[in-house]
């Protein structure tokens, strides 16, 4: 089932991770490789991927980071 634009989770692909719609590239490999100092090409080489399914983790991963509430303890 497609969650985002790009983005799809099914419990038999991936242990139900989001991954790239028709991939099973998981969203966190790709996070992961860029915030490794990975290029977007290089992502794109390794795993078949368009630049635009590179973007759509990234967007998936923003949305996700914007709509997640603040992990802060509340004053006593």
């Amino acid at each position: 089932m497609e969650i985002f634009p790009g983005i799809s989770m099914d419990p038999a692909i991936r242990f139900g991770k989001p991954c790239l719609t028709g991939t099973r590239i998981d969203v966190g490999t790709v996070l992961g490789e860029l915030a490794a100092g990975e290029t977007i090409e290089a992502i794109e080489d390794a795993h078949q991927l368009s630049r635009q399914q590179v973007f759509d983790a990234l967007a998936f991963a923003a949305h996700i980071a914007a709509h997640l509430p603040p992990a802060v303890r509340r004053a006593s």
